[in-house]
């Protein structure tokens, strides 16, 4: 059974950065020099705690963030280890909610990346405590202090070196700490043993300046201290740790250490940073939340003697455990086959086997209590975002902000086998995955596959099939043009047959005008003096609804258009509903043809954010699709453009954006109405679906 710990000796830290970084290989070095696995995963061997999902070996990149815990020093680290891909990083993002500190790996040789600046931006949006890593100082083109001067130029002076590297590249040996001013030598086993001796002659200097200026910036951090260093000219050691923790809660100080994760070089250090200057549960205080019964902000302390609260941010869809809820205690403890309310939902749920994950691993335990981070299966009703208390002190928590899709596919199964399994095992993978959506276009009849990116869509699909055995192909999707009317016209439908028995009659005339663009449709009856019997007219509406599906264009639906149906004449015998329904399509279809119907297409809302340095390219890109950007706008260092485009425009644009970025770029768009196309394209679509339609007869 695994130890229990008080919330003060607890360190829930995320694992964030940029990919390829090493995350998941520091991770199994903690592991491993922590003695809660007997050998060093690596990525390459595939035998990682944390990826270990079919997908992730086989791509060798992480996909989903994963839960590991290990012990040290009398204290518990929970440790997830997040993707660092951007379509995958809002789970990274989800990760940071629920922990309380972030340790940000940078690479040695490339430096500050792409994802390193978002997941920054995310420890920001949160108000997380940080440390950064420099990992693969081993690799060829490592450079401490070339990674240090990106780290500066990014995130500012307050990333301060707390070591720097005993040799580079293929000379990395181990570091010096630069408080202690002691050398730690590695023994070159990847064992993690370290060996503590003077500073060797050669970087006395750097070390002397470098240990200066961390002072200096201990010293900044409030005025007791900073009037000792007047005084002395420097801070003792325990002076420095003290005002280094003290920095580091206030996010004054970003401390930087070094290491190699495969070679289990700085590790320990590492850990020992992770107690001695980032949060406990207890350091990070109360969590604020909603009252259901009246909606006003209530707090908990993460303490044991607080009622009962967890958070549930992330859901695993396990095709033989079931459903895994993986969550986080703020206050009180939560026990094993007991009964909690779901305050989100209003209702009660069952709690069976909590356990701590290791991976995929799970160590039963009979509770856990604030601060800590574990798993429980097969929840009924509760998912994500959801939250459970005690039910006498009911408590919400603010919910995960999940990015909004950015690229959509149409899929089809492969068989009717697969037909028949495809919605049920899509809807478990949306559970699992909130940045995935699943919809269907009512227009174009295609179940669409939305999500972050095209990455994030075929690993969707591969699962898919792994999972669930269901083959689907993945298709660009329709465009949903519609048509509709620019000018007035007064057409007549009329429907005769005679069969020598009783026939078939009715007769309509009607007015069509257009609307402005999202009016949809509207019926108007002028009859007067019983031209048309009252119990026929809602018969001519609903012909002419059923005609309206297809247009006369190219076939699209109609919209934006209003019908007046002003005259008619019936037959006291033959007439019917039926004939009237007619009537009102032939009318319909007639007066469309010459009230000059033209075609619209859907406009999108499209923010895009990216670097300055790659505004010019970026607008002169949506030039080209006919967009028409609305404002520009700062978020940070970066900026955001504001566009409308359409929608045709944009079906290949997250390749064009990375391309055009350097994968510095995001966007997300939405729906924002219906224009008119523009006659030298709209002839092109129309030919396009007149073709389609005859391959199809």
């Amino acid at each position: 059974m695994a130890k229990t710990y008080e919330t003060q000796h607890i360190r829930n830290i995320a694992v964030v950065g940029h990919g390829d970084v090493g995350k998941t290989s520091l991770v199994s070095a903690i592991l491993f020099s922590t003695g809660m696995v007997n050998r060093l995963g690596k990525v390459e061997e595939e035998n990682t705690v944390t990826d270990y999902d079919e997908e992730e070996i086989e791509r060798k990149i992480t996909i989903d963030s994963a839960l590991c815990y290990s012990e040290w020093h009398n204290h518990k680290l929970n440790i997830m280890d997040t993707p660092g891909y951007g379509v995958f990083i809002f789970d990274a993002k989800a990760s940071l909610r629920v922990v309380d500190s972030g340790v940000v790996v940078v690479c040695g040789v490339s430096g500050v990346e792409v994802q390193t600046e978002k997941v920054w931006h995310f420890c920001n949006e949160f108000d997380i405590p940080r440390l950064l890593v420099i990992n693969k100082m081993d690799r060829d083109r490592a450079s401490f202090s070339r990674t240090i001067k990106s780290i500066n130029n990014r995130f500012g002076r307050q990333a301060v070196p707390l070591q720097m590297p005993l040799g580079e590249e293929k000379d990395f040996q181990g570091v010096i700490d630069l408080i202690k001013l002691k050398a730690y030598r590695y023994k070159g086993d990847s064992k993690g043993k370290l060996v503590e001796e003077e500073i060797p002659a050669e970087y006395q200097k750097e070390a002397q300046k470098n240990r200066e200026y961390l002072v200096e910036m201990v010293a900044e951090m409030n005025d007791e201290l900073l009037e000792k260093f007047f005084e002395a000219g420097s801070l003792t050691d325990e002076e420095c740790i003290q005002g280094l923790r003290a920095g580091v809660l206030a996010r004054k100080i970003f401390p930087v250490l070094c290491c190699s994760s495969t070679q289990n070089i700085g590790t320990i250090p590492l850990l020992e940073a992770v107690i001695d200057y980032l949060p406990s549960p207890a350091d990070i205080g109360e969590v604020k939340g909603i009252n259901p019964s009246d909606n006003s902000e209530i707090t908990r302390q993460p303490s044991v003697k607080e009622p009962c609260s967890a958070f549930v941010f992330k859901t695993i869809a396990d095709p033989y455990a079931g459903k895994i809820s993986l969550f986080r205690v703020y206050s009180g403890c939560l026990k094993s086959d007991s009964t909690v309310f779901n305050a989100s939902k209003g209702t009660n749920e069952r709690i069976g086997s909590i356990s701590l994950l290791q991976g995929k691993t799970p160590t039963p335990v009979t509770e856990v209590c604030a601060g800590e981070l574990a798993s429980v299966t097969k929840l009924k009703e509760t998912a994500t975002n959801d939250t459970l208390t005690d039910k006498s002190a009911p408590i919400v928590y603010p919910p995960l902000k999940f990015a909004m899709p950015s690229i959509s596919f149409a899929v089809e199964p492969k068989s009717r086998a697969d037909e028949d399994k495809m919605s049920s095992s899509l809807a478990k993978l949306t559970e699992e995955d909130p940045t995935l959506k699943i919809d269907m276009d009512p227009q174009t009849k295609e179940l669409l596959v939305l999500g972050t990116g095209q990455l994030h869509v075929e690993v969707t699909m591969s699962r898919l099939k792994r999972r669930y055995g269901v083959e689907v192909t993945l298709k660009q999707p329709k465009v949903p043009y519609r048509e509709t009317v620019s000018t007035t016209s007064k057409a007549q439908g009329k429907y005769k047959k005679q069969t020598g028995g009783r026939g078939q009659y009715g007769d309509c005339w009607i007015e069509m005008l257009p609307l402005e663009r999202g009016a949809e449709f509207e019926f108007v009856n002028k009859i007067v003096g019983g031209a048309i019997p009252r119990n026929f007219i809602p018969a001519v509406e609903k012909g002419i609804l059923e005609a309206r599906q297809s247009g006369v264009v190219a076939g699209y639906p109609v919209v934006d258009f209003r019908v007046i149906l002003y005259d008619g004449s019936f037959h006291t015998v033959d007439s019917s509903e039926l004939a009237f329904k007619i009537a009102g399509s032939l009318a319909f279809k007639r007066a469309m043809e010459q009230a000059k119907p033209v075609l619209l297409e859907p406009i999108m809302n499209v923010e895009i954010i990216a670097p300055n340095e790659h505004m010019g390219d970026l607008i002169g890109d949506l030039n080209t699709r006919r967009g028409k950007v609305q404002g520009v706008d700062p978020r940070g260092d970066m900026q955001a453009i504001r566009t409308q485009v359409p929608m045709a425009e944009m079906l290949t644009y997250d390749s064009d954006l990375n391309s055009l970025t350097g994968g510095r770029g995001s966007y997300q768009m939405e729906f924002s109405h219906y224009a008119e196309v523009p006659h030298q394209l709209a002839d092109k679509i129309i030919e396009a679906a007149k073709k389609a339609r005859e391959e199809k007869k």
